[in-house]
Formats: structure tokens, C-alpha cells, sequence
């Protein structure tokens, strides 16, 4: 996924340096780069997200079990 995201941002740069003005090239960049790579990972990273904060309740949960079945000793 990641080599996706550094060739659209490669494109994207592309794209704006061959822009006629700076502010032209620079909105070409964020605007038709950064933008939409950003709404992509984060669309496409929910699920990883999804499962680390699980992972993360998980041990949580078992740390606070060990810790409570300590205190009835």
C-alpha cells in the first residue's frame, strides 16, 4: 500500500512542478496529492486501527485480570 501512496505522490509532485505558477503548482500538490492520499490511508488503514485498539483492550483486560487475581492471594 505504501508503494502506492510514494508513486501517487511522485505523479502528484510531477504534475505541480510542471505547473505554470508557484501558487498553481503548490495547490496541485496538496489538491490532487496530499488530499486524497490522505483520505486514503486513513480509509484504508481503519481496519489495522480497528484491530490494534482490540489488541490494546485485550491487554488491558488481562493485565487488570492478573492484577485482581493477585489481590484475592
Amino acid at each position: 500500500m505504501y508503494l502506492v501512496a510514494i508513486a501517487w505522490l511522485y505523479v502528484a509532485l510531477l504534475a505541480a512542478v510542471s505547473d505554470d505558477t508557484v501558487v498553481g503548482g503548490v495547490l496541485t500538490f496538496v489538491f490532487y496529492g496530499l488530499a486524497p492520499l490522505a483520505l486514503f490511508l486513513w480509509l484504508f488503514g481503519s481496519r489495522a486501527r480497528r484491530r490494534r485498539r482490540e489488541a490494546a483492550q485485550l491487554t488491558d483486560e488481562s493485565l487488570n485480570d492478573r492484577a485482581d487475581s493477585g489481590r484475592d492471594q
